[in-house]
């Protein structure tokens, strides 16, 4: 069997057009998690062929280079070509799949308007580079925060680009809420289902179980707790990167670098039947956008399919599920707000 379907791989794999994949901030720690995951087929599957881009700043040159030596070591089979440069331009050719780690981090005693301040810069030039020279169908998912706003703006810089293509990455909480769920019932992660990330990717972003599932059953019902599900469990999927960082001394990369690679590949090859996932994409307003202003960039259940996704339609939100889902907008539109006066006094 193992060797009629290494036959099989090989064939598929010479028939199957290279998929060119981008990762910005690449000698970082999320960076240098993510890239063997792409390598091995986690993020587009295992039959399809790699070409990988790395982009790095300058300083980071170096270590760029070391990275890439590490995945030319591995001879991973699925990857093509390696492309690894200071250069935004010759990163951007002919990209399929941008994932946008890189970006100014947050030091101590910076305040939140300065690293906007630096991050709106940043995307505002990347946007115009990926306009110019990706494939005119790329899918774009940001990571760097702040992710929601970085993404706007780089929507906003590259307007030929399908507004539905730039999204930003709220899976890595969507995860979190199922591993918390999971840790609490005893249910396995894989028969976790349907928690929904509302809003920001910052701590004030609303993880909701009122339309999840545990081994098929009701969370609420099963979890019998709501003071737990609408206290201790909200604040730790928030808080969670604050709590790993403590731990370990580093940010999350690792499960930053596996929800990137789930985002990019239920995008791709759409989500399961009757499940779905929390992305952050535009809001289209009115109805279909559960009432958030229109152009957010705003985390919403999604499923995906051919390649799309399409916000859930027709939950019913409680309440209490209203203010919250409200407070985290009003926090984006804050952070829209300052990232148009900082690029109005460039």
């Amino acid at each position: 069997v193992s060797s009629s379907r290494g036959t099989t791989n090989d064939r598929t794999n010479a028939m199957v057009s290279p998929v060119t994949v981008m990762i910005t901030g690449a000698a970082g720690q999320i960076g240098y998690a993510l890239a063997p995951q792409v390598c091995r087929g986690a993020m587009l599957g295992p039959d399809t062929p790699i070409i990988l881009h790395l982009l790095d700043i300058p300083p980071a040159e170096t270590a760029l280079k070391g990275v890439a030596m590490e995945l030319v070591d591995a001879a991973y089979p699925l990857v093509k070509k390696i492309v690894a440069t200071v250069d935004l331009e010759e990163a951007c050719k002919g990209v399929d799949v941008a994932v946008m780690v890189g970006g100014f981090p947050r030091g101590p005693g910076m305040e939140r308007k300065d690293v906007m301040a630096k991050n709106v810069a940043i995307y505002k030039g990347q946007a115009s580079a990926l306009q110019e020279h990706a494939s005119p169908d790329v899918k774009v998912v940001v990571v760097a925060n702040p992710a929601n706003t970085n993404a706007l703006i780089l929507s906003n810089y590259a307007p030929k680009i399908p507004k539905e293509n730039v999204t930003c990455l709220t899976r890595l909480d969507h995860n979190r809420a199922l591993g918390q769920v999971s840790e609490r019932t005893g249910v396995p992660v894989s028969d976790v289902k349907n928690c929904i990330i509302w809003g920001n990717h910052s701590s004030t972003q609303y993880p909701d179980v009122n339309h999840a599932t545990a081994g098929g059953k009701s969370v609420r019902e099963l979890v019998n707790d709501d003071e737990y599900l609408n206290g201790e469990f909200v604040t730790t999927v928030q808080q969670r990167g604050a709590a790993i960082i403590a731990a370990r001394k580093f940010s999350s990369a690792l499960s930053a670098a596996s929800s990137v690679c789930d985002h990019v590949r239920d995008w791709v090859h759409g989500t399961p039947e009757g499940t779905w996932t929390s992305m952050g994409v535009i809001s289209p307003g009115g109805d279909a956008g559960y009432g958030v202003e229109a152009g957010l960039m705003y985390s919403f259940p999604v499923t995906c399919a051919g390649g799309k996704w399409s916000i859930v339609q027709g939950l019913a939100i409680d309440d209490r599920s209203r203010s919250l889902m409200d407070a985290t907008a009003a926090e984006l539109k804050e952070e829209k707000t300052m990232a148009e006066e900082l690029i109005a006094a460039m």
